[in-house]
């Protein structure tokens, strides 16, 4: 009988120390549910242009109409950072089959914590093409290079140098560009364009968007 009790105690000691770990949502779960459910009510065309990365692509909401003559998928979800896009790659990215993928992320890497290097970053993105590859070996990849967002100036180094490093990585590669985004949003004498954010200073309005357009268009595949 007393083992009997023993045996309830560590079954219960066990539960409760296992049941809330299960109430924790997943980090981005309902984002991910959301493009499950639109997937289920019509899933996109295979062969299209899949853009995945952070919310400089998810609040591009009307992407579409920016390259009329391209058929785009945004798979983009705010917040995000290289880890997620590389956990979550099975659901955001090979059940779309793309004739291409444009990549923008890397900037909430180096906002999470002074810890973290351009270093690591660059490292986070090589880590994700290689998963790419790996299953897609043929697909063209793209990367938006970070972006100058006015609140983060402090890291606009560390921008850099990431940056410079998937350039450099990018020319050793088939099938890549690097797509640069970041020079385009400085005025002559070297400030930042303030005019192409929204108040945050971290989002982009219609014309950083714009500016965007003109220099993502080029390296689209028809």
């Amino acid at each position: 009988m007393k083992q009997k009790k023993i045996i309830c105690l560590i079954v219960l000691f066990w539960l409760s120390g296992y049941l809330p770990a299960q109430d924790k949502a997943v980090p981005f779960s309902k984002e991910l549910y959301a493009f499950k459910q639109q997937d289920s009510v019509r899933f996109p065309p295979k062969k299209a242009i899949l853009f995945i990365g952070s919310s400089s692509f998810t609040k591009w909401t009307d992407v579409a109409d920016y390259f009329p003559r391209y058929r785009i998928v945004n798979r983009g979800f705010g917040g995000s950072s290289l880890p997620d896009l590389i956990q979550n790659i099975e659901q955001i990215v090979f059940p779309y089959q793309p004739k291409q993928i444009v990549i923008y992320c890397g900037e909430n890497d180096l906002a999470s914590s002074d810890t973290i290097t351009s270093k690591i970053v660059f490292n986070r993105f090589k880590q994700l093409f290689q998963l790419i590859r790996v299953k897609l070996p043929a697909v063209p990849i793209a990367f938006v290079s970070l972006k100058p967002s006015p609140s983060r100036q402090k890291l606009w180094p560390k921008m850099e140098e990431v940056n410079l490093m998937v350039k450099n990585y990018l020319k050793t590669k088939r099938n890549t560009a690097f797509i640069d985004v970041y020079h385009g949003m400085f005025n002559k004498d070297g400030t930042v364009m303030q005019e192409l954010f929204v108040e945050d200073n971290l989002h982009m309005n219609k014309k950083g968007y714009a500016i965007w357009q003109q220099k993502i268009k080029p390296y689209l595949l028809k």
